[in-house]
């Protein structure tokens, strides 16, 4: 299963001016319904976070958080696209992936990208 990445700084203002947002003490979560049928994700990390080694570790546990979740709920092939971005806060690098999984749990559910059980 592949999700798309978006890049293009255009597409990532829409969003953060007509999206949804949620928030943790780890994560903020940006959410725009869209037409495509994919999920497409960005995701920030601002200096805030830290360094270079804390930011890329922030970027990389969200994503693997989000990659397994998106595994293990099929969004992918879910039918209702969505484009997401999620912004790492200054406490997100120095947390365990396991907490970040399920505060992007509590996003996506709050969202209705996942339907909880």
């Amino acid at each position: 299963m592949k999700l798309d990445v978006i890049s293009d700084n255009k597409i990532f203002r829409r969003i953060y001016g007509k999206g949804k947002s949620f928030v943790s003490p780890f994560l903020v979560s940006y959410f725009l319904p869209s037409n495509s049928g994919k999920i497409r994700y960005g995701i920030t990390a601002s200096k805030k976070v830290g360094g270079a080694v804390s930011r890329n570790r922030a970027r990389r546990i969200i994503k693997e958080a989000f990659r397994l979740l998106a595994e293990e709920y099929s969004l992918a092939g879910s039918g209702t696209g969505c484009d997401v971005i999620f912004v790492a806060r200054a406490k997100t690098a120095q947390i365990k992936m396991p907490v970040l999984k399920r505060a992007l749990y509590k996003h996506l559910s709050e969202a209705n990208i996942i339907k909880r059980p």
